[in-house]
């Protein structure tokens, strides 16, 4: 380890911590089905384990720009740490639903208070000109766990007991703490800070409210439920409140100044594309594999190590490129290559052999590595470094919430189409449920290409060096 550059070492240290949050959370998510045996509870009970996780972290989320600048990103990282270290341990030793639930709870909170800083640490320890290749090293934690949590939860549960699911979390985040208290550097403190309540107060109904209603809406029923309606509404209200009560502040919670920043706002609306992308093949890639072609749970989970595989090495390469050429020459072909391979799974047979899929799918992974954390990094790098906490949690909580509009509106064409078709039609269910997800993936990839012109405006330090 000594013989790596301090910097480097910051991000070992951080991906340590990060990569386990994030694959915690994917590994639960096959499992659900079984919680609902172990605790005899229904699905909405049980749906809880994810959509609280999933609240509590976007409702942290816009602290941590405040506590970064109060006690100092290295402390709140550390925290975080230790908080998910504790939410595990909670977790492990449940003997209840409600229990598990308010485990994960914990675990959300830290979540919210790790993601955001990591980014911040690692643009701390990196110049501008190298920050592509350090985040996209880093981003292996946000892009591979998704893809394989679900094979390793699958693989547990199989063999040992629920708990040893998260037990799994503690080995790594120790390992993650030791490393990131003596690698990490201590940052400037600011103790005289105010801390805004009443922005809190308000950003946290409206990403509470969304994330919640979002979280149990995914069945139209559910969707449409008068409860789910009025958090949405009340969602919305406060967010936009929220916007015209903190360009009025002059200590803001968040800085939303950043947004007139033409390649901070664009790689945004590529991230939040991205992420659509992203989740409608890990939500949608299962249903066609068992429910179309009957293939089971292990193929399920091996077609996406490939992708994770590719995903990771191109991420790697892109952030080289974006180093050394710019986002327009590594962003726009991102995009467009999972585009491409999410458009050629809207054009599937009852016919189509498992390793085209399997391929096909790892050239999305190619894109994904390619096109998104490239476009965070020119988008991080074009704003003043004392806001690069407060611009990577918005980052997150607008990737959080692109994930769950992505994964409720999928779900959703997903029941309402297939129930459709098969009214409208004498195909018998493996062909309507074949004809819906190969609509969809047409859906997801129109999404894609709709963000591929806002890559183009990104910008990098190349094109800084030039005006």
């Amino acid at each position: 380890m000594k013989r790596l550059p301090n910097k480097w070492l910051v991000v070992v240290s951080v991906l340590f911590g990060t990569f386990t949050v994030i694959l915690n959370n994917s590994m639960l998510n096959p499992i659900l089905p079984r919680f609902i045996e172990i605790f005899d509870s229904n699905a909405v009970s049980v749906g809880w384990i994810l959509t609280i996780f999933m609240v509590a972290m976007g409702m942290t989320m816009p602290l941590t720009g405040y506590f970064g600048d109060r006690f100092g990103k290295k402390k709140v990282y550390l925290s975080g740490l230790c908080l998910f270290l504790v939410g595990s341990l909670c977790g492990f030793f449940s003997s209840t639903l409600s229990m598990v639930i308010v485990s994960r709870a914990i675990q959300g909170m830290a979540g919210g208070l790790m993601l955001p800083i990591a980014m911040a640490l690692i643009f701390q320890s990196f110049p501008r000109h190298e920050r592509g290749l350090a985040v996209g090293v880093y981003g292996i934690a946000a892009m591979v766990a998704p893809a394989i949590g679900p094979t390793i939860g699958g693989f547990l549960i199989q063999y040992v007991d629920w708990p040893w699911l998260f037990a799994l979390n503690i080995p790594f985040g120790l390992t993650g703490l030791v490393l990131s208290s003596k690698y990490l550097e201590r940052t400037e403190t600011h103790p005289e800070k105010k801390f805004d309540l009443v922005g809190f107060l308000i950003v946290s109904l409206g990403i509470g409210g969304l994330l919640f209603a979002l979280g149990r809406g995914r069945t139209l029923d559910h969707l449409l439920d008068p409860i789910n309606i009025v958090l949405i509404v009340v969602g919305l209200a406060a967010v936009v409140l929220f916007v015209f009560y903190e360009n009025r502040q002059d200590d803001p919670l968040l800085n939303l100044s950043v947004f007139r920043v033409p390649t901070y706002a664009a790689s945004i609306v590529v991230t939040s594309a991205a992420s659509i992308g992203l989740f409608s093949g890990i939500f949608l890639l299962p249903l066609l594999i068992q429910n179309v072609y009957g293939w089971s749970e292990v193929m399920t989970g091996l077609l996406f190590l490939p992708a994770a595989a590719a995903s990771g090495v191109f991420m790697s390469l892109g952030g080289r490129i974006l180093d050394k050429k710019g986002p327009r020459y590594v962003v726009p072909p991102g995009l467009a290559i999972m585009a491409a391979a999410t458009f050629a799974l809207g054009f599937l047979h009852l016919s189509t052999p498992y390793w085209l899929i399997l391929l096909l799918n790892t050239v999305r992974g190619v894109g994904m590595g390619m096109g998104n954390m490239p476009a965070t990094t020119s988008g991080m790098n074009s704003i003043p470094d004392h806001l690069v906490a407060q611009g990577s949690a918005m980052n997150n909580i607008i990737r959080q919430m692109s994930s769950s509009i992505g994964i409720v509106f999928f779900s959703v064409y997903y029941e309402v189409r297939r129930a459709q078709i098969q009214a409208a039609s004498d195909i018998d269910l493996q062909a309507a449920t074949l004809q819906t997800l190969n609509e969809a993936f047409l859906v997801s990839g129109v999404v894609l290409v709709l963000a591929i012109p806002f890559s183009f405006i990104l910008k990098g330090a190349q094109d800084d060096s030039k005006e």
